[in-house]
């Protein structure tokens, strides 16, 4: 499956954007989805996930109650919806996804072997 990520952009702080990533080439609904980020000079880092055989979606600590993932396997594409924005929000996001994917590991940016290109969120004012 091949990953193509839009959406991105400049947003004041407070504002919202909505990601999207389309998903090519596979069995969408045979993946666990998940959004990371990487801001300039820092590790990626885990956003949030859903794990498609628990039917469950985890979140790191700064996205919960700000941003939520969703999934439309009619259009092969899963959303991040992330709102009340802030400076520290600023990087490049990414999605990815797995196969196989555990609970203990849903976190792990290894777990995941199939990732898209990114694209760059900046909220700033």
């Amino acid at each position: 499956v091949q990953l193509v990520e839009s959406g991105g952009g400049t947003v004041q702080p407070g504002g919202s954007l909505r990601l999207s990533c389309a998903a090519s080439g596979g069995t969408f609904r045979s993946y666990s989805m998940a959004w990371f980020r990487q801001a300039s000079g820092k590790e990626r880092e885990f956003v949030g996930a859903f794990k498609r055989s628990n039917a469950y979606t985890y979140y790191s600590d700064f996205a919960k109650g700000r941003f939520t993932i969703s999934r439309d396997n009619a259009e092969n594409t899963v959303y991040l919806q992330m709102n009340s924005l802030r400076s520290e929000d600023t990087a490049v996001y990414y999605c990815a996804a797995s196969s196989g994917l555990i609970s203990s590991t849903v976190r792990n940016v290894n777990a995941y072997r199939i990732w898209g290109q990114g694209t760059q969120v900046t909220v700033s004012s």
